[in-house]
């Protein structure tokens, strides 16, 4: 046996919360504690020195698109952009540096552009003449697009969401980003992949769940993700919707995914105009109430088939009118087999932007779990963001309800849904606690509690244990750079902080919104160094 001790640090265990110790033992957190009892215990481990630094769980990241967010780190990122004009000027350069490849960028938003309006495809054409050129859009359900690669995309002039001028969405969106994939080499998406993965564990993440699908990535690249040889655990979910129990355990086998979840799209997304709504968009009555991809009745077929072969079922689901036809399907395979089984799978749901507390209260009750992103509150909500631009300010403040759902008793588990936003784990719990709409925060330790246990819970790790540093559990864990700690209160009417140690409870880095967030040194999955600065 091999031990490890971890002395002069501040180790965040729920069970010993002034712990300044830990021993590590076979890739096992065998006991935390203080300093001289740590090495009276164990006087032959191995002793390194933390320098008052803070040990906390590793962070899980439960939506992720790993090769899409590695192409956007080490590629075209436009998500910075402020005008049409310097998003032009970027594709410029980039196209001008890489004269071969297709252009891939991603992450323009035109709701954050000074001139509030799409792009162009003729606008598109004249800057980079000739190119095969495709640019996500900051949601990546719609996308800016040449017309030498929409001469690649059989079919797409006569598909759902074509446009003659402006950003393909819809199934011509699915045509046309097909055909810009099958460009990239294996050697790009092999690049872009690692690129994430080390930029997780750069940032105290030991485990990411992939969610993969015909229309994303494939399943070559799907795979690939799964096999990958990193230190980053991946747990793949497959959007792909099934009807019965062997079309469910063919699909798991035949894929490699661990759940038949992640982004199954019941409809699309605000940004894009394709989240499927009850009233019409404020901002655009063209587009009607959105789109709808998966009725109620293939819901229900679907967790129906999950449920019966043992596994996890999910969605994407953003708009109201969605999340009612989850709701009543899952109501309908409730009745039929009952609460328990239904519970025991754990079905999820992504997003999960509309949820009224009527739906928290029965999701919470059938065991449901909701996979959320903060980081979405922190871009697009407010009086003055996109989702009061595209749904009116009384509708768009009701969005991502955090409090209501875990009162009800959802359970929750955060994410990025890298590459729409950047993995930063700590960014993703700053924004849960400082949410844009008085009363759908909630605590720091929730929100914590959520990106590490409750992810690992998310991804059908139930023992209770994962996630925490607690005696038995695995040695995962993130060494961190980060200044005072404080307690937080769980109101938004009560104190938010306090430094008393007398509260008994574990504290967390300050999480303000101007705080400097911690760095991350070190990252350890299951004993083994993934990551150190």
């Amino acid at each position: 046996m091999s031990t490890q001790l971890l002395l002069g640090g501040r180790i965040y265990s729920p069970t010993s919360p002034d712990a300044t110790a830990m021993a590590v033992t076979d890739g096992t957190v065998v006991w935390t504690g203080m300093d001289a009892p740590g090495r009276a215990m164990h006087p032959d481990a191995e002793v390194i020195d933390l320098q008052g630094r803070f040990v906390a769980p590793a962070f899980v990241d439960s939506h992720v698109h790993c090769t899409a967010a590695g192409l956007a780190l080490s590629g075209l990122d436009l998500a910075g952009t402020t005008s049409k004009a310097q998003c032009l000027e970027l594709v410029r350069a980039h196209a001008t540096a890489h004269p071969d490849a297709v252009v891939w960028g991603h992450g323009w938003d035109e709701s954050r552009w000074s001139e509030q309006r799409p792009p162009s495809r003729a606008e598109l054409d004249e800057c980079v003449p000739g190119r095969q050129v495709y640019l996500s859009r900051v949601d990546v359900h719609s996308a800016w697009v040449s017309t030498p690669l929409v001469e690649q995309a059989t079919g797409v002039r006569q598909a759902t969401g074509w446009s003659d001028e402006g950003p393909l969405s819809q199934d011509a969106h699915h045509l046309v980003r097909e055909a810009a994939r099958v460009r990239l080499t294996a050697a790009q998406r092999r690049a872009a992949l690692h690129t994430f993965l080390d930029h997780a564990a750069a940032h105290g993440v030991a485990a990411v769940h992939e969610c993969g699908g015909a229309e994303i990535a494939g399943l070559e690249d799907f795979r690939a993700t799964l096999t990958a040889d990193h230190g980053v655990q991946v747990r793949g979910y497959w959007g792909e919707a099934v009807t019965d129990a062997d079309q469910a355990r063919d699909l798991l086998e035949r894929t490699g995914a661990a759940g038949l979840a992640g982004d199954l799209f019941v409809d699309g997304s605000l940004g894009s105009h394709t989240a499927w709504l009850h009233e019409p968009y404020c901002d655009l009555p063209e587009a009607g109430t959105g789109a709808a991809y998966l009725q109620r009745e293939e819901i229900a077929a679907h967790v129906r088939a999950c449920t019966l072969a043992g596994t996890q079922a999910g969605f994407h689901v953003i708009g109201d009118a969605g999340m009612q036809a989850v709701v009543d399907a899952i109501g309908d395979v409730v009745a039929e087999l009952g609460v328990p089984k239904v519970a025991s799978r754990a079905h999820r749901l992504e997003h999960a932007e509309m949820m009224t507390p009527g739906q928290a209260e029965a999701l919470g009750r059938w065991g449901v779990l909701a996979s959320v992103q903060p980081g979405f509150d922190a871009l697009w909500g407010g009086s003055d963001g996109l989702y009061a631009q595209r749904l009116g300010p009384d509708r768009g403040a009701r969005l991502n309800p955090y409090s209501a759902m875990a009162s009800a008793g959802v359970a929750l588990s955060l994410g990025s849904d890298a590459p729409v936003t950047t993995l930063d784990p700590w960014r993703a719990v700053q924004a849960a606690v400082h949410h844009r709409t008085p009363g759908s925060a909630i605590s720091a330790r929730a929100a914590f509690a959520a990106a590490t246990r409750g992810a690992w819970r998310a991804g059908g790790v139930r023992d209770g244990m994962a996630g925490t540093l607690t005696p038995g559990a695995p040695a995962s864990y993130a060494v961190w750079d980060c200044d005072e700690l404080v307690v937080a209160a769980p109101k938004d009417s009560v104190q938010r902080w306090s430094t008393d140690p007398r509260a008994g409870v574990a504290p967390l880095p300050r999480l303000d919104p101007d705080a400097a967030l911690p760095e991350c040194v070190r990252t350890v999955h299951r004993g083994r160094t993934i990551y150190e600065r």
